[in-house]
């Protein structure tokens, strides 16, 4: 679940409470092209004012200007757009695309502010809504949950179902933290340094403290985490790498220049790790765009942790297609 969809909760818990007619839409299932994937939320107040997207704009223009019509449900539906070749063109869905989804008015804002609370505590939430009864429960979820539709069961899954540990509190961190925050997830620093501790600042990511190699065993790395080092430093980055590299973690980087890979890859082999799990060793860290700011870096490093979660890292991971790792070229890194 990522920023924007929790805003929605946000615009939702607190229109209902200034007392305005809200309805929350969610993408139930897409056919083709869609422009966002199942689980993504829009909120709608009676006037027509919205938060958040499940689509490229038009369909978005289509539910104010129902709501306000006074035309959205009293009760749970389904809403499917482009359905025909004609249908789609006119709410902008590409090469045919089809978009389903629940559309529920909401009366009491009691149950987001538990999904409100426990996100903000880093917990995964599965809520359950029946469009036949309308009855709704909520439950903890794990993070191979994800959105699922039925035809009149939707389940939704709330916070972060990615991880993220950043060893090392630098400048690029802090960029990268609130970025990664951004596109879903859970974003852990790990740097045993005081003098780092002391200036970290950042309410995107949680503190881990003691030394990197043992956060990545504590914290209970898995095919669902991504771990990147950038402290500069091979006592503190090496036997961090080392622990992350035997792991399931779908991505390991590491800054530095080729020239630096390549001596961290002779003392990786030092320290007993085979060529194939060295191999998995992102680094130079990040997709090519000639970063040089810190700010780029993390930029960098955000784009590629994006397009192996999308590809290579997917292809690990339940239920889930992927491409492989001849997919990625060798000439996508950056960041010296």
């Amino acid at each position: 679940m990522n920023a924007l969809d929790l805003d929605v909760l946000r615009h939702a818990r607190d229109w209902l409470a200034a007392g305005h007619t809200v309805h929350l839409l969610t993408v139930a299932q897409t056919w083709g092209s869609a422009p966002r994937q199942a689980g993504a939320t829009l909120v709608v107040r009676g006037d027509g004012v919205a938060c958040g997207s499940v689509s490229g704009g038009c369909i978005e223009d289509d539910v104010m200007q129902r709501a306000r019509e006074g035309r959205l449900p009293a009760v749970p539906e389904r809403l499917t757009y482009g359905v025909t070749s004609d249908e789609a063109a006119q709410f902008g869905l590409p090469c045919g695309g089809t978009l389903r989804l629940v559309v529920e008015p909401l009366a009491d804002g009691a149950w987001i502010e538990h999904v409100l609370a426990e996100v903000a505590e880093h917990r995964l939430v599965r809520r359950t809504l029946d469009l036949r009864t309308g009855a709704m429960t909520l439950a903890p979820a794990e993070p191979i949950d994800g959105p699922d539709f039925d035809g009149t069961v939707l389940r939704a899954v709330y916070g972060p179902r990615w991880r993220l540990l950043i060893i090392g509190a630098n400048a690029t961190a802090q960029v990268l933290a609130p970025l990664a925050a951004t596109l879903d997830f859970d974003v852990l620093v790990c740097d045993p340094r005081p003098e780092a501790r002391a200036v970290w600042h950042c309410d995107a990511a949680r503190y881990v403290d003691g030394m990197p190699d043992d956060a990545v065993l504590e914290i209970g790395t898995d095919a669902r985490t991504a771990i990147v080092a950038v402290t500069h430093d091979p006592k503190l980055d090496d036997m961090a790498l080392m622990e992350a590299l035997r792991s399931p973690a779908f991505y390991v980087g590491a800054l530095g220049s080729r020239g630096n890979q390549a001596k961290r890859r002779e003392r990786l082999r030092l320290l007993d790790l085979t060529d194939p799990q060295i191999a998995r060793l992102h680094g130079p860290i990040g997709l090519d765009i000639a970063s040089r700011t810190p700010a780029e870096i993390a930029v960098a490093i955000a784009a590629e942790l994006v397009w192996v979660r999308n590809t290579l890292g997917a292809e690990r991971l339940p239920a889930a297609g992927g491409q492989g790792r001849e997919t990625l070229t060798a000439g996508r890194k950056a960041c010296d």
